[in-house]
């Protein structure tokens, strides 16, 4: 791998962003291509309590996962934000960067489709270990400098 820059860094978060893009597109797909073959009146989905009742658990996985892509990840941003911000960012940083994506694309093909938990729960906790070493050894180069 060359030289990580700065903007290297950014590269890491737009493929985060696409992820959630693909997401969204799924989640929409599946629930919109129920409701239309099931009838499902829009209407009638006004609250998350309506929804769990009128669309199958299977078809709202996407939904779960896209309000996932919304959590953890949103500190992976700000990390990459102040890495990019900071000049901080070093070869180490981008290759996991890159990691917490991929594991992430992971999490989300086995949420939005066979949902094992366990597999689903390895994904994340691998992902999230590599966004905590990330954080921590950001946080330890400023109180060691």
């Amino acid at each position: 791998m060359g030289q990580a820059t700065a903007e290297s860094i950014l590269l890491p978060m737009l493929g985060m962003m696409l992820l959630t893009l693909v997401v969204w597109v799924y989640m929409y797909i599946q629930r919109i291509g129920y409701c239309i073959r099931n009838r499902v009146r829009t209407q009638d989905l006004t609250t998350p309590d309506r929804v769990a009742e009128l669309i199958p658990a299977p078809v709202s996985y996407s939904a779960y996962n896209f309000r996932n892509l919304l959590e953890l990840p949103a500190l992976f941003y700000v990390l990459c934000l102040f890495l990019y911000v900071t000049s901080s960012v070093d070869e180490w940083h981008l290759v996991a960067a890159w990691l917490f994506v991929a594991l992430r694309v992971v999490h989300s093909v086995i949420h939005c489709t066979v949902n094992i938990v366990i597999w689903r729960f390895y994904a994340y906790f691998a992902s999230a270990l590599v966004l905590w070493i990330m954080l921590v050894r950001v946080v330890l180069r400023i109180a060691l400098s």
